[in-house]
């Protein structure tokens, strides 16, 4: 594991992670940890989510499930094929050309398409045999163990690493990717995906990018952002 990474002084955070999730909490209620795919599902839904939103990544997904049922389809159409039916998530040329790597490396290693397998595995084992996948990063694999899979991981997507620097629960210099390492070394497994699903709710509701909504925060006495500004 990566050493874990100093926060500044000027950027440590006046609320702990079990402090965040209760408030949070009263606010947006207690989110149940439920998958809403298989694993295999998720993973590419997942890759079609990259630089696009949600909503354009379920267009993308429901579209190739539409036009084809079976991921053994997937992987034997034609790049072109697979690039239309996806082209509502955006970047379609090369999400078709991972999509198709990441299915033929699933299929030459478990000679299936599937990956529940690795419920069995611990964490660090499950994350290492996902980002050996190709284009499969630290935010697409945790995505997977922790809303498919049931495991501890944390997800940093832009609005947890943002929302996460401004609390100073990571340094201003903190990559999203080094965020995944921070996070899981600071929050005990029990409160990982309480508080992802929090944070990013937060994110998209309040702390937004541009004009925060701090008058409306539950957080706000407690952020270090929000005094600097």
């Amino acid at each position: 594991m990566k050493p874990l990474i100093q926060l500044h002084s000027e950027h440590q955070t006046r609320l702990s992670p079990e402090a965040i999730v209760k408030r949070l909490t009263s606010r947006y209620g207690e989110f149940e940890q439920k998958p809403r795919y298989g694993a295999l599902d998720e993973l590419i839904f997942t890759v079609l989510t990259q630089h696009t939103s949600d909503l354009n990544a379920g267009r993308a997904f429901e579209r190739l499930k539409e036009r084809m049922p079976t991921w053994d389809a997937v992987l034997n159409s034609s790049r072109e094929e697979v690039a239309q039916a996806i082209f509502h998530g955006g970047m379609s040329n090369q999400k078709s050309a991972r999509i198709q790597a990441i299915l033929a490396a699933i299929h030459a290693n478990r000679n299936a398409f599937e990956i529940d397998f690795l419920r069995d595995y611990d964490l660090e084992s499950a994350r290492k045999w996902l980002m050996e996948l190709p284009g499969v990063g630290p935010k697409t694999a945790a995505v997977v163990m922790s809303l498919a899979l049931g495991m501890p991981a944390f997800p940093v997507d832009t609005h947890i690493h943002r929302v996460c620097k401004r609390l100073g629960l990571i340094s201003d210099k903190t990559s999203a990717d080094d965020a995944h390492t921070v996070m899981e070394a600071t929050v005990a497994p029990d409160l990982r995906f309480q508080l992802h699903m929090q944070i990013i709710t937060h994110g998209r509701q309040i702390c937004k990018a541009r004009r925060p909504r701090c008058s409306q925060c539950v957080l706000a006495d407690g952020c270090p952002a929000r005094d600097a500004r």
